[in-house]
């Protein structure tokens, strides 16, 4: 049971070319119009000349009775306790095992040093905490080569290893929307970026590129690589879902560095809990206190104006944030009135408000097709608005047509105890140099 990523992660390192094991169908939810795909032969293995359907997670009951499947394995992220055993308990009485698979099953090894960046839900604050890891490495003389999670939502064949250098890339790949907010911000930086399918094959190509390896995770997921040091960014403004969703919890309580974030905007109450959270999960973890402040490009363009705010996808659908950077940058420059789209949606972004009901005030950039990506530059050239601020990471001018005037707003890493994150990877750095007893 995936969702395009892990899924197929968990069946390479754990299932490709096992014998003992015939593995029948993935199945895919989360992602619109991933079904009906095959992951190919190429990337199967020799055990499966025909490849391997991929089908609708919503079939699961009959695709259990009917192919007499004897074990399901969950492989995908950014889910609650609760519907996790929810989903185990379709399938038990369908009649299979429902199978969780150990971080140390799937975490493969390197022989470079590695930092894993990972979170307790989408949307705490992996990507400028990612980036700031890169900046710090950088500055040490490393050469850095990032490995993100997985996004393959086109050609799997083509997309088993992916190297990103430039923004023409992203145009070489067809590369979605949300692919884009993940991947641009790390080559506008100039960081070495890789991604794919194959993320055995990705580390080989990647590491004869780099001195360190630097793992993006995405939503809450677990890191594909054993971490020398496994930085997780837990969400101050949402200390009660560090217990609640999987595999957030994991990543807390296996991390050597949790960073609590969005100190800022969080309140004090919140932060307490929060660091009593870890105090539970995780003891022993070092604790780094960071701000999340907001950047907008030009706050007088959006005073006194009627905002569209246009947020980062995956952050305000599955991870559940009802805004994100662009809705805080406009409150605080001062918009006349911010405009709520979902009258002007269409298609499947009208189809996205009515699943994610607790969505309102903000437009989830939803882009995983060119179908997709002509709906909501339909939806945003609807909508009656003097400005469009986007929280998204990419410059949706890129990929979109808006008739509108377009205001960027971005967050950024700021450590409260200043050098603490730094002095972290000196640590790790100095802890590999010591010699083995």
């Amino acid at each position: 049971m995936g969702a395009a990523g892990r899924d197929f992660h968990n069946f390479n390192v754990v299932f490709r070319n096992k014998k003992h094991y015939k593995v029948v169908a993935f199945t895919a939810t989360q992602i619109p119009g991933i079904e009906g795909r095959r992951y190919p032969p190429t990337l199967a293995g020799g055990l499966y000349p025909k490849g391997i359907p991929i089908l609708p997670e919503a079939d699961l009951d009959s695709i259990i009775r009917k192919r007499h499947i004897d074990l399901v394995v969950f492989s995908y992220s950014d889910v609650s306790h609760e519907d996790v055993m929810h989903k185990a308990s379709r399938v038990i009485e369908a009649g299979a095992d429902f199978m969780l698979i150990s971080h140390a099953h799937t975490a493969l090894r390197s022989k470079l040093p590695v930092i894993a960046v990972c979170a307790s839900r989408t949307g705490s604050g992996k990507s400028q905490t990612t980036r700031a890891v890169a900046h710090i490495l950088k500055g040490m003389g490393k050469r850095v080569a990032v490995i993100r999670h997985p996004m393959p939502y086109g050609h799997l064949q083509r997309q088993k290893v992916q190297r990103y250098e430039t923004l023409d890339d992203l145009d070489r790949y067809h590369t979605t929307i949300e692919e884009r907010e993940e991947y641009e911000p790390h080559i506008e930086e100039g960081n070495l970026l890789f991604a794919g399918v194959d993320y055995g094959a990705i580390l080989k190509a990647a590491e004869k590129e780099a001195d360190v390896i630097l793992w993006d995770g995405g939503n809450n997921d677990t890191s594909f690589y054993d971490a020398d040091l496994y930085i997780t960014v837990l969400d101050a403004l949402r200390p009660d879902h560090a217990m609640r969703y999987h595999p957030g919890e994991v990543n807390l309580r296996i991390a050597d560095l949790v960073i609590i974030n969005k100190v800022d905007s969080a309140t004090l109450q919140q932060v307490k809990e929060a660091e009593r959270t870890m105090d539970e999960l995780n003891p022993d973890v070092v604790l780094i206190h960071a701000r999340s402040p907001v950047v907008l490009d030009d706050p007088k363009k959006v005073k006194g104006k009627r905002v569209l705010v246009v947020e980062d996808g995956p952050t305000v659908t599955h991870g559940g944030m009802p805004f994100g950077a662009g809705y805080v940058a406009t409150i605080h420059a001062g918009a006349k009135r911010i405009v709520d789209p979902r009258k002007w949606a269409v298609g499947s972004i009208r189809g996205t408000f009515e699943k994610y009901k607790h969505l309102h005030d903000v437009l989830p950039a939803m882009g995983y097709g060119e179908d997709q990506v002509s709906e909501l530059e339909e939806t945003i050239n609807k909508v009656p608005c003097d400005v469009v601020v986007t929280g998204t990471p990419i410059d949706i001018r890129r990929v979109l047509d808006v008739d509108k005037p377009i205001v960027r707003a971005r967050y950024s890493y700021d450590e409260v105890e200043q050098g603490a994150l730094e002095a972290a990877i000196k640590r790790m750095y100095a802890e590999r140099s010591r010699p083995s007893r």
